[in-house]
């Protein structure tokens, strides 16, 4: 875990400097989102939906590429046939880095790696990677379609949509 945050720290440290030396008057911009996934895999065996919020930062570095932070909530709502047996769903705070490209003004591609630290007792912490689409329509509205795999000794994954207000 020492690891993971080291590196999202010196991840965040080279994207200050390289958003210093951008040629880019643009600020950075927040967004904030709601999310809602299908579990895939064989999560989809134990857990019928996925939902969650988070908050994230673009930070412009280039023409068209963004560095990216997002802190958030996911839960794993159990499927009813489950619900008896375990008290609770499966909870987990993600914490993510990565890269925004736009292809077009409106259009972009996004990837994200990070971890995501469980909320349950005894749950740990999983290595996060988040590749996706999205599209920014007039009006700062962004939706988002993206794969998400938690893995630590297995994985859990989901088809994931995020909806969000950039601000």
């Amino acid at each position: 875990m020492k690891k993971v945050l080291l590196l999202l720290a010196v991840i965040s440290g080279l994207s200050i400097s390289s958003h210093a030396q951008s040629r880019r008057a643009s600020k950075g911009i927040w967004s904030i989102g709601a999310e809602v996934g299908l579990p895939v895999g064989d999560a989809s065996d134990f857990y019928s939906t996925v939902l969650g919020a988070s908050l994230k930062y673009d930070i412009p570095v280039a023409q068209s590429t963004f560095f990216n932070v997002s802190a958030g909530y996911n839960a794993f709502m159990l499927k009813d046939r489950f619900k008896n047996r375990f008290t609770k769903s499966y909870g987990a705070i993600p914490l993510k880095a990565g890269l925004k490209y736009y292809a077009d003004q409106r259009f972009f591609i996004e990837g994200q790696l990070g971890a995501a630290f469980g909320t349950n007792d005894g749950a740990g912490t999983s290595f996060v990677y988040a590749p996706g689409v999205g599209y920014t329509f007039a009006g700062g509205i962004e939706a988002g379609l993206r794969y998400e795999a938690w893995s630590n000794n297995g994985t859990l994954g989901q088809l994931g949509l995020r909806v969000a207000v950039n601000f």
